[in-house]
């Protein structure tokens, strides 16, 4: 039998991205001899499975909007050219078969955004050329005709879709994001003391971490200000562009011996073994990848109601639910966190939410979705 030829189409592959970790969970999921594996990407970082047919398009670009539309003309070029049975894609390009709204709705994040800015920002975000382009180019692709499935990752996602394109029920599938459990697990006591010691965090303080890059969007400022009103550590992974913005915030509220930055990790492990919950307010996120592997590792969750993740809380069973701008709430929730919650309820509440969610169960997801486009 002829392999199906299945090609997923990714602007930029970055290891530590949350896109990326789907496509890769999905693609080693899926690699077996029934399927011919495809990825159409700008560039590609990090290792690549040999059974995997990487199409690298690098057209030149001058600014933001011709590094998308330029993109989105050569990968279409590319798909057209090889006729894979099913194009993928995790970019707003209108002609594919399906597209994955893992970045969510456009004008939903920056509705959000423009709640942290003065009024004369807000405007200008809505007149800006390229955030008028995405919104553009996302409704042409959910208007496509070739358009036959969309998945998004949470209920949050498919709910804005619907409501802002009017697309039927039927035409969308919530396949959460997968986690492998062999990879994040939580530590002994020993070991949870040892990496205390490690990265000097004292044995007996709370100690909460955030994971993510492009501090604005995932809501650091508002964790530290939160952090600053406990005598809880905050451990940060990942990265921005100011930093020391947020570095300096941590100092004028009194807080800057307690909140570490430790940049982006190969490993993020560690810090999830050693930590007593995830701090995650972020303004918008269709379903952060780091909200699964912390819960993996029996840590409760604190993030926000514009977090698609927040579908997995249950506030005061295995984690807290807030708005993201509730500085007050946050700190709450911060207190409400036992330390040292190795035996807890709320961590065994935290692991057994996510315990179905495997790489297998995804695979299963995604053949029968695949088997339903091929149909149509």
């Amino acid at each position: 039998m002829k392999p199906m030829r299945l090609a997923i189409v990714r602007q930029k592959y970055r290891p530590d991205g949350g896109a990326e970790r789907f496509i890769s969970r999905a693609l080693e999921a899926l690699d077996n001899d029934s399927l011919d594996l495809n990825v159409i990407t700008r560039s590609w970082e990090g290792s690549r499975n040999p059974n995997w047919h990487v199409h690298l398009v690098n057209p030149f670009k001058w600014d933001r909007i011709s590094r998308e539309k330029r993109f989105a003309d050569a990968a279409s070029r590319i798909w057209q050219r090889e006729k894979f049975d099913i194009v993928q894609s995790h970019e707003r390009i209108a002609g594919c078969d399906v597209y994955r709204a893992g970045d969510g709705v456009h004008r939903r994040w920056l509705q959000q955004r423009a709640r942290i800015l003065p009024s004369w920002k807000s405007k200008l975000l809505f007149a800006s050329r390229y955030h008028r382009y995405v919104m553009d180019a996302e409704k042409k692709m959910y208007f496509s005709p070739e358009l036959k499935k969309v998945i998004c990752n949470s209920e949050m996602v498919k709910r804005e879709v619907m409501e802002d394109f009017n697309l039927p029920d039927g035409k969308i599938s919530v396949i959460y994001n997968a986690i492998d459990q062999s990879q994040f697990f939580s530590a002994g006591e020993a070991e949870r003391f040892a990496l205390r010691q490690k990265y000097a965090i004292p044995a007996q303080a709370k100690c909460f971490v955030y994971v993510g890059s492009g501090f604005e969007r995932k809501g650091l400022k508002a964790a530290i200000e939160a952090i600053s009103m406990t005598d809880a550590y905050l451990v940060v992974i990942g990265q921005d562009k100011e930093e020391d913005k947020y570095k300096q915030l941590a100092n004028s509220f009194g807080c800057h011996e307690r909140v570490r930055f430790f940049g982006v990790q190969k490993k993020t492990l560690p810090f999830y073994q050693m930590a007593d919950g995830l701090l995650l307010p972020t303004l918008y996120d269709p379903f952060p990848n780091v909200i699964l592997e912390a819960m993996a590792c029996g840590l409760p969750v604190i993030t926000s109601d514009t977090c698609g993740g927040a579908e997995f809380i249950v506030s005061g069973e295995n984690g807290f639910v807030c708005d993201a701008l509730d500085i007050s709430a946050l700190a709450e929730s911060i207190s409400s966190v036992p330390a040292d919650n190795l035996t807890s309820k709320i961590s065994k509440l935290s692991k057994e939410k996510i315990v179905n969610y495997t790489p297998i169960y995804l695979s299963q997801q995604l053949t029968e979705l695949y088997s339903k486009v091929l149909s149509q």
